[in-house]
């Protein structure tokens, strides 16, 4: 099947190939996913501009630094492996002195419409955002002070064992509107009772037009809401599930809990 055209691509994953033709510039994202444009595989992938020397700012503890935008969005072709790399935030001024310095390589042009509609919010981006947010909600300085109303990212049971809840991508209709969208959400509780109730809930739109808006829900505070460990407790209690989950996980099987998520239906919460 070799013939003289024939090529090797030596970094065949993602996000080796674009840190390899991006050092040091641009942060890849890690979790890349496939798409299908004019009846080809092609890879999406988000990458970011960052810098750990912003001023005023703290370093996020995941990503070690204190500013990071979603700046790039990367295409590939899953069959001949040449990437496209689209500046879709021309507002972020290290993008802007980066293309002056790699005019080829980032492209100024507006990203194709079919590619558009593959766009989705990052993962990564989000997660960096909502740690954040979870203190700077207070806007009062002396309850800000205090860390009166800090919230945090409460836990999951996945597997067999308790992990931060990780932020989850679904098809779903947010409260007063009147279709489905592709969003990615993540729920709050107040920090240090992350088995406790649900004080609030984020979720970031991903479909072209609300592209990038985020909305967070905040729980009444005379409202008992439950959080999402108390639902895996509770899950754990069923005497149904106790003795499914003693049976399926004997001689060498192993039960893996999936991700929990908290969907918003009308006036209620669907777990």
């Amino acid at each position: 099947s070799l013939t003289k055209d024939s090529r090797v691509i030596i970094n065949r994953m993602m996000p080796d190939r674009i840190a390899s033709l991006c050092p040091y510039f641009l942060i890849c994202g890690p979790d890349p996913y496939i798409t299908i444009q004019d009846g080809r595989l092609q890879w999406i992938s988000d990458a970011y501009t960052y810098s750990r020397m912003y001023p005023y700012s703290k370093p996020h503890r995941e990503v070690s630094v204190n500013y990071i935008r979603n700046s790039v969005k990367v295409r590939c072709d899953a069959y001949d492996g040449v990437p496209e790399f689209y500046a879709v935030d021309p507002s972020d001024p290290m993008l802007k002195c980066y293309q002056s310095i790699f005019p080829t390589l980032l492209k100024k042009e507006t990203a194709p419409k079919a590619v558009q509609e593959h766009f989705r919010y990052p993962q990564l981006l989000f997660t960096v955002q909502a740690d954040t947010y979870a203190d700077y909600h207070m806007t009062d300085a002396t309850t800000f002070y205090q860390r009166e109303d800090s919230w945090s990212v409460p836990n999951e049971i996945y597997g067999s064992e308790a992990r931060k809840t990780e932020a989850y991508y679904a098809v779903m209709k947010l409260p007063g509107e009147t279709k489905e969208e592709f969003l990615l959400m993540l729920p709050f509780t107040p920090k240090g009772r992350e088995d406790k109730n649900m004080v609030a809930w984020m979720a970031a739109r991903c479909d072209p037009a609300h592209y990038g808006e985020i909305v967070c829900y905040r729980m009444p505070k005379n409202a008992l809401v439950d959080g999402p460990m108390q639902v895996e407790s509770r899950i754990g209690q069923d005497p149904e599930f106790s003795k499914n989950q003693t049976l399926w996980g004997q001689r060498g099987s192993t039960i893996i809990r999936g991700n929990l998520l908290v969907i918003p239906i009308e006036d209620s919460l669907l777990y």
